[in-house]
This record gives C-alpha cells, sequence and structure tokens, in this order.
C-alpha cells in the first residue's frame, strides 16, 4: 500500500509540474532543450505537491474499503485543476472524455501542449473527472456541497480537499458549524494546511497544532493534524493511519477532519534567482516562468522533474510499471454516483383548487413530493415567517441561517438524483448570485441536462417588507446571463404557485426561481394554468376585451396580478380603450428565441400582445431585467413598471404609489403609451 502511495503520488505530482511546463520530451527522455519548455508557462504549482498527496490517499483508501461503504473525494480548490487533470490523465479517465489524451507518450505530449485549455477542459476543476463534483469559480463551496452529496446516503463518506485559505470564505467557515444542522451526513474534510493563500499567510496556518484542535473542536469536530515535509514511507504510513482513523469514526458518527500540514510547494524549488519561492507566496503559480530562455532555471527544472524518479514509475511510451500501475488499477476513480431516482414516479399533479393559500398550497406540495422519497427542504429560518410552520419538525427539512451553505447542501444533494428546493426571502437571495451562476457553469460543462433541477423558491419580496429587505437582484442576474437553464418564474396566485412549484421539482437540468408572496388573496379563473406551464403565459379572457387590443398589459407576479386586476377596467373606463390583459408566469418569453427556449418570436408576439397594442408590463422585479429580454425587439410603445430602490423607509402603499405600482401609476402609464387623456364621450 505505501509503496503505491508514493508511487502514485510521485507520479501525480510529476506529471502536473510536466503540464505546466513542457511542451516536450515530457518523460525526460533526453536532457531538457529550450524548446522542450514553454515559453510563457501557466498554471498554479503551490498546491499541487498537497492536493495530490490527499487525493491519492483517498482514491487508494476508496479503493480497499468494503462493501457497503464508499469514500467519495470532492477537490474545493479550481486552482488544483492540474493534479486533477494529471490524476485522470493517469487512470485513463481522461481518455474516456478526450480520447486524444490517450495513456501513452503522445497523449501526454499532447495535453502537455494543450495545457491550460485542454479542449475545452480548462485548467480548473472539471465535473467529467475524478472529485469533480463541487461547482468551482466561486471559492469555498466544496464543504457544504459534501454535505449535500452525503445526506440520507448511507455508507458513504464523502472527502473535501480544502485549502486553508479556502477556509477563510464565509461560506466553508460557517459550514464547519452548519455541520450540527444534518444528522445523516457523513463528510471527512481533509484541509490541506500549507500556510498560504494566494498572495499572503493563510489565518489558519498561523496556527499552532493545539490551536487547530480547539478551533476545531469549538465547532464540533475532532481534528487530527499530521506533518507531511518530505514523501517517506514513515510520512505515507502516518497520513494513512490518519485517514483510516477519521474514516472509521466519521462512519460512527462523530465529526472528523484532518490537518494535512506542509509547506507550500514541497518538493519543488526552494529558491529561483536568488529569491526564496519553497515555504512563500512566490510559490503559488508556476516558479520557473523563464525556464524557456534561462539556462540557469531550465536545470532547475530538469532537476526538479528528475526528482520523482519518472524511470520507476514508466516505460519509455508513458505507460505505467510497477508499484505505480498496481497502484492505478486498486484505486477508485469514480465520483459519487445517484443515490436517488433520477426522476420522481408521481406524475405532474396540480394542487386542488380549494390550496388556494400560500401556505396551503406549497406546504401541500412539498408534503407529495417528501411522500415520494428522495427530497428535501432548506431554508435560513423562516419556515414561519412563510407560513409554513406545520413542515418545520419534519425530517426532510434543514434549517440554518446561512444561504450560501444551504445552496452548497441543495447543489450537493440534488448532483446525486434527488429533488429539493430552497426557500428563502428574495431580498437575501442575492448572497447565492456567484454560486448559482456557478453551479450554472458547472451543469454545463457536466452536460447534465437530465440532473434534477436546482430550484430556489423566493419569497417576502420588497413590495411587503421593510427598507433593508427589498432586492430583486438575483433574478434581475441570471436572467443577464442568458442561460437558457434559468427559469425566473413569478405565478400569479397561491394556486398556480403550487402548480408551478411541481412542475419545478419534476423538471430537469433547469435553474428555476419562483417568486411568489405569501400575503396574496387574489384568486384568479384556473382556466388558464395548463397554457401558462406549458409556454409561460396566457391571455386571460376574464379581463381582455375580445377585440384587438389598444393596450396590452403584462402581468408577472401576484401582487402585479393584484394591480393589474384592480387596473384594467379603471383604464378602459377613463381612457376608452381596448385591452388585453397577458399573465406571464416565466419572464424568459419574453427574451429572444435565440437565447431563450420559451422566447417569443414575432408571429407568437403579435398573437399575445396584439399587432399593434402598446405595451405595459407589469412586474414584481426590476424594470431593467425585463428591458434586457426585451432588448429593443418589439416595435411598439412599451412601458415597464417594477421595483426600484425607493428613497427610504415608507408605508407599504406609498412605496407602491412612488414607482407607480397601483391602479392609479398603471392608468397614468396607459395615458403615456395611447396618448388619450379621457374616454370619448
Amino acid at each position: 500500500m505505501l509503496n503505491r502511495a508514493d508511487a502514485l503520488w510521485r507520479a501525480a505530482t510529476y506529471v502536473a509540474v510536466a503540464l505546466l511546463h513542457l511542451d516536450d520530451n515530457q518523460l525526460l527522455a533526453e536532457p531538457l532543450k529550450a524548446e522542450h519548455v514553454k515559453p510563457r508557462p501557466a498554471g498554479h504549482w503551490g498546491t499541487v505537491p498537497g492536493t495530490a498527496w490527499a487525493l491519492v490517499h483517498t482514491v487508494l483508501a476508496a479503493g480497499e474499503v468494503g462493501p457497503g461503504r464508499e469514500l467519495v473525494p470532492v477537490i474545493g480548490a479550481g486552482h488544483a485543476g492540474v493534479v486533477q487533470l494529471a490524476c485522470a490523465w493517469l487512470s485513463g479517465q481522461l481518455a474516456s472524455v478526450r480520447p486524444q489524451y490517450s495513456r501513452d507518450a503522445a497523449g501526454l505530449r499532447r495535453l502537455a501542449r494543450d495545457f491550460p485549455h485542454v479542449d475545452g477542459l480548462g485548467s480548473e476543476t472539471h465535473p467529467l473527472l475524478v472529485a469533480g463534483a463541487a461547482p468551482g469559480g466561486c471559492l469555498g463551496s466544496a464543504l457544504a456541497f459534501s454535505h449535500g452529496l452525503a445526506l440520507d446516503v448511507p455508507g458513504r463518506i464523502v472527502v473535501p480537499i480544502i485549502g486553508d485559505g479556502e477556509c477563510e470564505t464565509p461560506t466553508t467557515a460557517a459550514s464547519w458549524l452548519a455541520a450540527r444542522a444534518l444528522e445523516s451526513s457523513a463528510v471527512l474534510p481533509i484541509v490541506h494546511v500549507n500556510g498560504f493563500r494566494m498572495g499572503a499567510r493563510s489565518l489558519l496556518g498561523m496556527m499552532t497544532d493545539s490551536e487547530l484542535v480547539a478551533y476545531a473542536a469549538g465547532l464540533g469536530w475532532r481534528a487530527h493534524v499530521v506533518y507531511v515535509e518530505v514523501a517517506t514511507v514513515d510520512a505515507h504510513e502516518a497520513f494513512r493511519e490518519a485517514l483510516a482513523g477519521a474514516a472509521d469514526a466519521v462512519a460512527d458518527g462523530a465529526r472528523t477532519a484532518v490537518f494535512l500540514r506542509c509547506v507550500k510547494g514541497w518538493s519543488g524549488p526552494e529558491s529561483v534567482g536568488g529569491r526564496p519561492v519553497l515555504g512563500t507566496a512566490a510559490a503559488h503559480k508556476t516558479p520557473l516562468g523563464g525556464a524557456h530562455s534561462d539556462e540557469g532555471q531550465r536545470a532547475q527544472l530538469e532537476g526538479w522533474l528528475a526528482s520523482y524518479r519518472p524511470a520507476e514509475l514508466f516505460d519509455r511510451d508513458a505507460r505505467p510499471i510497477g508499484a505505480l500501475a498496481e497502484a492505478i488499477d486498486s484505486a477508485a476513480w469514480h465520483s459519487a454516483e445517484g443515490a436517488g431516482r433520477a426522476t420522481l414516479e408521481a406524475p405532474r399533479q396540480v394542487v386542488p383548487v380549494r390550496a388556494d393559500r400560500f401556505g396551503e398550497a406549497v406546504g401541500g406540495v412539498l408534503r407529495r413530493h417528501a411522500e415520494a422519497g428522495g427530497f428535501r427542504v432548506f431554508s435560513p429560518d423562516e419556515f414561519s415567517s412563510n407560513r409554513l410552520d406545520a413542515l418545520r419538525d419534519e425530517p426532510w427539512v434543514s434549517e440554518v441561517l446561512a444561504e450560501e451553505v444551504l445552496l452548497g447542501w441543495l447543489s450537493g444533494w440534488i448532483s446525486s438524483g434527488r429533488r429539493g428546493v430552497l426557500v428563502s426571502y428574495e431580498a437575501f437571495a442575492p448572497l447565492m448570485t456567484s454560486g448559482v451562476v456557478g453551479h450554472l457553469k458547472h451543469r454545463r460543462l457536466a452536460g447534465q441536462q437530465e440532473a434534477p433541477s436546482l430550484n430556489l423558491l423566493l419569497t417576502s419580496y420588497g413590495w411587503h417588507n421593510v427598507f433593508t429587505h427589498g432586492d430583486s437582484s438575483l433574478s434581475t442576474a441570471l436572467l443577464a446571463t442568458e442561460d437558457p437553464a434559468v427559469s425566473v418564474l413569478a405565478p400569479a396566485d397561491a394556486r398556480r404557485t403550487a402548480a408551478v412549484l411541481d412542475a419545478a421539482l419534476n423538471s430537469t437540468g433547469q435553474v428555476n426561481v419562483l417568486i411568489a408572496g405569501k400575503h396574496g388573496e387574489l384568486q384568479l379563473p384556473y382556466e388558464t394554468v395548463e397554457q401558462e406551464l406549458g409556454r409561460g403565459l396566457a391571455i386571460w379572457p376574464h379581463l381582455s376585451d375580445q377585440e384587438a387590443p389598444d393596450l396590452t398589459i403584462v402581468a408577472a407576479g401576484d401582487l402585479s396580478a393584484e394591480v393589474v386586476t384592480a387596473a384594467a377596467p379603471l383604464i378602459r373606463a377613463q381612457l376608452g380603450c381596448r385591452v388585453r390583459v397577458v399573465g406571464v408566469l416565466d419572464l424568459t418569453v419574453l427574451g429572444d428565441p435565440l437565447h431563450w427556449p420559451k422566447g417569443l418570436n414575432e408571429a407568437e408576439a403579435d398573437h399575445y400582445f396584439g399587432e399593434r397594442a402598446a405595451l405595459l408590463v407589469v412586474t414584481l422585479g426590476h424594470p431593467a431585467a425585463v428591458w434586457g429580454l426585451l432588448a429593443g425587439r418589439l416595435r411598439r410603445q412599451v412601458e415597464v413598471i417594477g421595483w426600484r430602490e425607493p428613497s427610504g423607509p415608507m408605508p407599504q402603499d406609498v412605496l407602491a404609489h412612488e414607482l407607480g405600482f397601483d391602479a392609479e401609476g398603471l392608468l397614468q402609464a396607459a395615458r403615456r403609451l395611447t396618448g388619450r387623456s379621457e374616454a370619448a364621450r
């Protein structure tokens, strides 16, 4: 085992260094020449040796576990992508994704030459490769993601490999404590304490061993501290024992972590040009950036590569031999497989008409999905406020006051095939923006169109809240991405909220942001619901004239529907114009069909809005989001009324009046759009 671990670590680190620096002669078959070295090396070295150490020991331990248990590694640092690529090439996994990177000398040469772009895989961690399950980009989500991935899966232990700098991020820092809220999530973090984040000393790195242990204990974790300064047999043995003991403790229900203490950039150059590198922030990126033209640096690079003794690891065609071949064969290189059903067995089922209050309607949908199994609700301590008190004590509900952590839990949960939703106030949802965008990027790379959707139910919008609790920025930001997987859903009443929530929970491959108030009492006719669900919008006959309209009013959201319901007859009576009202459930229907799957083409826009009618859009969110979707495509007069930042705290009716979000405001907008001041007499 120890010989295999050492061989695999040396091979992974060697290949990573070769990818960072070499265009050719990756096996040192001849003395290193200028033409063998990249003119401008790009990538990150400092995290490589420690991350490779942790990953190698984890995949080898995973290959030895007995039936009923699995160890699933997850890399937290995106800068460790070169380690992931090296291991994926060694295992042959990379060739299954990109056949040109075959496990031989030619494949290694192509991989090194293509790094850091790697035929669309890039240089960061990738979801198609070993330990790449967690979304990258925004640092800090791996620990929370791992808890979601492990939640309610007996025998699964997820091993996130996270950096000491990463532990300073708010999401990681909160995730240690938040683990207390989860009873059935076996996670064994390996914290790579090399003493530095990108440009300075890390806070954890400045702690003593006793301080690290005390810090972990205060958060409810046992800590094993292991030093690795040189890759000796004793160092491998000490880490293997610590990892095995921690895995047993985690399996028995004890929250346990391993802190791997090492020097940043160990096994690499101590200094370059008289400037210290080893154990400094200078080791973060490729330290020998001038090896192409500098003979001294080139000699350093050759000695560095040779220190891993590649002739003991590979034959002349770069095929693994000896202990390395044994290690690759015995390791478990898998990522987590789906722990639940890919799709729910229950067909879409609209909640009965009698469920006309938010709490009853939404609660009924959530209970039905929970009864089907493989389902979770995550929320930041707002169940009572959101009128979902009856669900608070259900075993499938998890609450902690940290939206970013909840997003990580949900992302990990759904990544293994389960369904779920995060319920939060709309004003606090922008905390999750970078995480949701990272999730979209991750899904795009993984090609996970059939994976369960990421669902966010946002309530308590600014129209019915205090001054500081008004912010619809998340939906605005997501619509700006023009990612076709995004749906921003604004149902018009509680029954529609239940229906679209049910559909969202049954959907795959989407990020569904559902915005709904909890106070609404309006009950609209139900006859157009299926059309709203299917096409994203519908003409509301009960508020519309049958003739071609002079003015079409679009209502997006429940409060918008209330205001439009009050304003439509007033506009008709005072201005003498023909009015059509269209309920928009999915805001993306207003977008360009080249970008949005449900976007209206020109003929459809004329059908729903009328060929010559002016258009008044009433939305819960920012008008800028609607203007961005329309992008000047409609050849007609258009005005948008929605959320704008108020000047300060004010009563809700005053706020609505100031923003034109009341019947009088819509009447004034209609006058501007139609040029009419009063009805003809």
